[in-house]
């Protein structure tokens, strides 16, 4: 035991050499570990804490953004700059596909899973993919509903695939340009506004529109009831997908200002799908001219066309 007391007291002796030698040195305190448990259970413990930094972001959140802003240092003209914005792999990009399939009610999709690493690689091929898709569906149908008439004859419409990108490739940029300079507009207005970069809303507008690949070939069924099932059902699932994100950027703002915007986004997103149902598939019937049939005595007969 006299030892064991001699060792504490060589013990004490060391630390206040150390400590006469350094006065800045720093000293731990036994209780300090059970303080810093303590705020870190409070802060755990904040009630609505979660759903807020989901939907809103949070300091953590906006360190990961500067974070990635640093990375995307170079020029814009050169093509490093340019590649960070396809620098996505193939889990992510159908991760992101299937979030917008499948949207959960209350998450928000650009923190879910644009926020870390937006990209233009999903968007574009999409846009790609539902340009050729609703031209070639389009020539189908209408293939499919004259066929047996004895005067039509089958000329594939080459002007489509221009028509549908055009439309398709104006609505993906120039709404969601649109759409950030309100936000941006708005948010110098009122402080509470979240706001979303160019990037993240083309992002957004882009893996929106993947739903309606499918059900461009599925369009193709003669049925008019089936085609406006088909399209109110995307269109419930698209649709939501955008009121999920955008709402919460503009909930803080004027109530009036706010369902006017997020109505304008519905709205244009309807009018997009209505448009390439009715264009390309529910065109009007052709009147085909009737063919002239020599008669034997020298004259001609023409028939009507039924």
């Amino acid at each position: 035991t006299a030892a064991l007391v001699m060792y504490l007291f060589a013990e004490f002796d060391d630390a206040a050499n150390l400590l006469a030698a350094n006065p800045d040195a720093t000293t731990i305190s036994i209780d300090e570990p059970a303080e810093i448990t303590k705020n870190q259970h409070g802060r755990l413990q904040e009630p609505g804490r979660e759903e807020d930094d989901e939907l809103l972001g949070t300091d953590d959140s906006d360190k990961t953004e500067l974070l990635a802003g640093q990375k995307k240092s170079a020029p814009f003209w050169t093509f490093e700059y340019y590649q960070t914005f396809f620098d996505v792999d193939t889990y992510q990009v159908l991760d992101r596909i299937k979030g917008s399939v499948f949207p959960v009610p209350g998450k928000n999709f650009v923190r879910l899973y644009i926020r870390s690493n937006p990209d233009l690689y999903g968007p574009f091929w999409i846009c790609a993919t539902l340009v050729f898709t609703i031209a070639v569906s389009g020539n189908l149908s209408n293939f499919f509903i004259h066929l047996g008439k004895p005067t039509y004859h089958y000329v594939p419409e080459f002007r489509k695939v221009s028509i549908a990108a055009t439309t398709i490739y104006a609505y993906a940029w120039l709404v969601p340009l649109a759409l950030w300079g309100f936000l941006m507009w708005r948010n110098s207005k009122v402080m509470n506004i979240v706001s979303y970069s160019f990037l993240e809303i083309v992002c957004v507008y882009g893996y929106s529109l993947f739903v309606y690949i499918p059900t461009a070939i599925l369009w193709i069924i003669p049925q008019k009831v089936v085609r406006w099932v088909l399209v109110m059902f995307s269109l419930c699932l698209s649709g939501s997908v955008l009121v999920m994100t955008f709402w919460p950027a503009v909930r803080d703002d004027n109530r009036r200002i706010a369902l006017a915007t997020v109505g304008t986004i519905v709205l244009l997103h309807a009018l997009l799908a209505v448009g390439c149902l009715a264009y390309f598939f529910d065109a009007p019937e052709l009147d085909f001219p009737a063919p002239i049939i020599p008669a034997h005595n020298g004259t001609t007969v023409i028939t009507k066309s039924q």
